[in-house]
């Protein structure tokens, strides 16, 4: 249970300072012990109520010619990750995932060094919400979207509001989706509730300390630390 709680707290006081990154870190501090099949669900949880809480703070900022599309697109992509994780082989699932965050770090970090806005695209945004809805389902990480709203939001307001609002409206629908599937259980339940005071913990402490932390700063760690424990778990696992 050690684990699970600084899982917690540490991924969700990111998700205070930087509206995501919990999902991906979260599973990368986990995955090494347990199956993401047992981690997903429980992040789900405890996930879904930040995602509300942070959307309705930055309500203001929404552009809803981006998070509306985004979101519906991501909820297709989410039926296919949410079938993948309940059939592929724990030990596949695992090296996978690790190869993903690799390249979803190595891309945030790019990014962080080389900031820059783009054009809104129809065709990048379908691709994007497709590939996010089958990792949501997968692994309960949405960092794509965050690669891609990143790079087309006018500020880290805009970026949080639409970022949040996708993950709110994705994140209910794979609830249901892990319902169904039998994914979520009674006990995963109640370890999520377990964590819920941990989790609103980390999440406010974020929140607070992002009134003096370098959003930059910690964003470029939080990458490094992911590429890190990618590598150490295609390593561990091939």
């Amino acid at each position: 249970m050690f684990w699970w709680i600084v899982a917690t707290y540490c991924s969700f006081f990111v998700k205070g300072v930087c509206g995501f990154a919990n999902a991906i870190l979260f599973s990368a501090i986990l995955s090494f012990s347990h199956n993401n099949i047992n981690i997903s669900p429980v992040e789900l949880i405890i996930g879904w109520p930040t995602s509300v809480i942070i959307t309705w703070r930055e309500r203001k900022s929404l552009d809803w010619k981006v998070c509306g599309p985004l979101a519906a697109i991501v909820l297709v992509g989410s039926v296919v990750g949410t079938v993948f994780l309940k059939n592929f082989k724990a030990d596949i699932v695992k090296v996978i995932f690790g190869f993903v965050i690799i390249g979803i770090g190595i891309e945030l970090l790019l990014r962080e060094f080389h900031p820059r806005q783009m054009k809104e695209s129809k065709v990048v945004l379908s691709i994007i919400g497709v590939c996010s809805g089958i990792l949501c389902g997968l692994y309960g990480i949405g960092a794509l979207i965050g690669a891609y709203v990143g790079r087309t939001a006018k500020d880290s307001h805009a970026f949080k509001a639409n970022v949040c609002f996708v993950f709110t409206v994705e994140s209910l629908f794979r609830i249901g989706l892990y319902v169904i599937y039998g994914i979520l259980t009674w006990d995963i339940l109640k370890q999520a509730l377990c964590l819920a005071p941990v989790m609103l913990l980390g999440l406010f402490s974020g929140i607070y300390c992002c009134r003096w932390l370098s959003e930059r700063a910690v964003k470029r760690f939080v990458v490094v630390m992911l590429i890190i424990c990618g590598i150490t778990l295609v390593i561990n696992n091939l």
